[in-house]
């Protein structure tokens, strides 16, 4: 069993260790503190037959709390939709912050385990929201080695958001490439 006190994930040495010099090259900060880093990482599912049977929601937050290694929470609608036959404080899908230790560990199963095993992968599209953060997409939560593949009824997508410190997308690409993320440009 590892011991918790002096466990350190392999990305979280990785950035102490050279990431935080090599960035620090690159652009030139003059202060500790302008190194750009992981603030947090956001996973979300959105579960469309959730207005049919709520189960799925159950078992997606179930499957999302498995890959992230914390329980997940429920979403719920602000607002009633007739049209979508939506009421208000339906669940609709699940999501789970992830900071610290847990943030590492995930980035690192992302980029060495769960993209390698997405079908006519060519990288990911560097989609930056202009202030320093990452989002992307996947169609199929099952790349996880943790989603038993017999067990799942439904193959849902999912959106992991990237929360850096970075100002911009410049820093932040900088950040995300050091840490091997498989940019297709």
């Amino acid at each position: 069993m590892l011991d918790q006190a002096t466990y350190t994930p392999r990305l979280k040495a990785l950035y102490n260790e050279s990431i935080r010099a090599a960035l620090k090259e690159e652009f030139g900060f003059k202060n500790e503190m302008q190194i750009p880093k992981l603030e947090k990482i956001v996973l979300n599912m959105g579960v469309g037959e959730a207005t049919k049977d709520t189960k799925k929601v159950k078992q997606a937050a179930d499957e999302l709390s498995l890959i992230a290694g914390q329980k997940a929470v429920m979403t719920k609608a602000k607002k009633s939709i007739a049209g979508f036959r939506v009421r208000e404080e339906m669940p609709l899908g699940t999501k789970v912050t992830l900071r610290g230790d847990r943030m590492y560990e995930f980035l690192d199963r992302l980029i060495n385990i769960a993209l390698p095993r997405v079908r006519d992968f060519r990288g990911v599209k560097p989609s930056f929201d202009g202030r320093g953060n990452f989002a992307m997409g996947l169609k199929e939560h099952i790349v996880f080695p943790e989603i038993d593949f017999d067990k799942v009824d439904e193959v849902l997508g999912m959106d992991i958001i990237i929360v850096t410190t970075a100002p911009n997308d410049a820093e932040a690409k900088a950040l995300l490439k050091q840490f091997n993320m498989p940019f297709n440009s």
